[in-house]
């Protein structure tokens, strides 16, 4: 007697379908489980017995077997307790084989039958309704699950409430999607900042734009206050970066209820945090922080003093867009197209160009400390930026200045710009994605622009890295502004937040 249901396997952002075959045969009294399980999956039989033993149902006197297909897929996971036993249940002719072979299931099972929540509701949803098929998941899951909205979601709160409802005693009604969230009403302001207008003016070219920043200054200049104040001028989530975003996110457990937010991410890792931390890895190679931040923002305070490994990993991410974990069993892949914020003292002290607190070793520390930054690293920032120490007398200052609220609208209309610009490309949505022909047709200066650009090119020694970036920025600044073609001024402001350096 064979029984088949079908649960995921996930490889990344992905789910894959796996067949769970269960057959009975004779022989002495054993359960098995075949097909690369790890820990977690393999502990599912006895899972299994108890919950099954709390609802009176007697496991057969026969050598149980599950093979989970394909068998060189490795599973990992809680969530394989409830499809495992859905596959043994039509095996031993409680539930129909039809209903269960139609389903796609997931959920860890508690001893008394209970099904507990797990991650990754969301992506299974998804491979479900490429498999029409039925999602039967936790009820804590469902409303995560129903956001796909194509195919059914069914979320009992135990094994037996399933069994009600396969056997059609007792019919589960459909899971609607949870609420949609959106948090910015309560985000920091960007008025609450006294001074720093030139930092104010790069946190607003970095997100209409999405182009990375780099912001240095002495302690309590106010870098981390403004970087939190970022979220407050990004437009919201649009439907399918909110799908991409919560996807990952779902893998990490950390949507809240099942509702999706429209609030794009901000990550903020210590610095002493690992590579797989940032980047991605550890048991099950989790998605890292940059990948969390997909779609959004991660800020990186104290930049310098995070592990030289970390950093340059950095570097291929912020190009591709997308980060390949790689293990001896498998390879990985998240997207991470992020918006990098990064704040740094210029030395180890924090006060080089302050001679009465500098330290003895000034100028050297200070070469130092940001020698720790490679050259082609710092060569992916678009926007650098000093953050002087704030004078008592802006302190005392009422507020003024815009509020995010208008700088929000200002970067809204930039990113419809762009929007409407880059329409028929899937890969390119923002000015930071623009290369090659793209910059050529969209990014071209007039004729005095062009010759600022070549001379600044000259003296400054852009890499050719470094002359694309200036183009986006330049770009992105006339779009600011409404203006058609880039300009003489768009180009001038966007050299200067290139802080001259090695690599140009």
């Amino acid at each position: 007697m064979v029984a088949e249901s079908y649960t995921v396997a996930f490889e990344g952002v992905d789910a894959r379908l796996v067949e769970v075959q269960c057959a009975l045969s004779p022989g002495m009294p054993h359960f098995s489980l075949v097909g690369l399980p790890d820990k977690a999956v393999s502990e599912a039989k006895e899972r299994i017995r108890a919950a099954l033993n709390a609802l009176s149902i007697a496991l057969p006197s026969r050598r149980i077997t599950v093979n989970l297909s394909p068998a060189d897929l490795p599973k990992e996971g809680s969530h394989f307790d409830l499809p495992i036993a859905l596959a043994l249940l039509a095996a031993i002719e409680i539930l129909p084989k039809d209903a269960v072979a139609g389903l796609v299931s997931l959920g860890e099972l508690a001893l008394d039958g209970a099904l507990v929540p797990v991650t990754g509701a969301l992506p299974a949803a998804i491979a479900a309704a490429s498999a029409e098929r039925t999602l039967v998941c936790p009820e804590a899951s469902g409303p995560e699950a129903a956001w796909v909205g194509t195919i059914p979601v069914i979320a009992p709160t135990s094994l037996h409430a399933t069994i009600q409802h396969l056997t059609g005693a007792k019919p589960i009604e459909v899971s609607q999607p949870g609420l949609v969230t959106d948090t910015g009403a309560n985000l920091p302001d960007l008025r609450e900042v006294k001074g720093q207008e030139r930092a104010k003016r790069a946190l607003e070219i970095a997100a209409a734009g999405r182009h990375h920043l780099l912001m240095v200054g002495s302690p309590g200049s106010g870098k981390s206050m403004l970087a939190a104040r970022m979220p407050s001028i990004l437009p919201v989530l649009s439907p399918r970066e909110a799908l991409e975003t919560s996807t990952i996110h779902s893998l990490a457990g950390l949507i809240d209820e099942g509702g999706l937010s429209r609030r794009r991410p901000f990550r903020a890792p210590h610095h002493t945090a690992s590579m797989a931390a940032i980047v991605g890895g550890g048991k099950g190679a989790k998605p890292g922080e940059i990948s969390l931040a997909h779609n959004g923002v991660l800020f990186m305070d104290e930049f310098p003093e995070y592990s030289r490994n970390v950093l340059e990993t950095l570097r291929q991410p912020i190009e591709t867009g997308d980060v390949t974990v790689a293990r001896a069993n498998a390879h990985v892949r998240y997207p991470c197209r992020f918006l990098l914020v990064a704040a740094a003292n210029p030395c180890k002290c924090g006060y080089l160009a302050d001679a009465a607190r500098a330290c003895a070793r000034v100028p050297a520390c200070g070469e130092d400390y940001m020698g720790r930054i490679s050259g082609p690293l710092m060569d992916r920032f678009d926007l650098r930026v000093d953050v002087p120490p704030v004078s008592f007398q802006d302190l005392e200052l009422v507020e003024d200045g815009a509020s995010s609220a208008e700088i929000a609208v200002r970067v809204a209309e930039a990113r419809t710009r762009q929007a409407e610009r880059y329409a028929d490309l899937d890969e390119v949505t923002v000015n930071a994605d623009a290369s090659g022909r793209l910059l050529d047709e969209h990014a071209r200066p007039d004729d005095e622009g062009r010759a600022l650009l070549r001379k600044a090119a000259e003296r400054v020694g852009l890499s050719a890295r470094g002359y694309h970036r200036v183009l986006r920025v330049a770009r992105t600044i006339a779009d600011l502004a409404g203006h058609e073609q880039v300009a003489r001024a768009d180009i001038a402001e966007a050299i200067s937040f290139r802080i001259p350096g090695k690599a140009g």
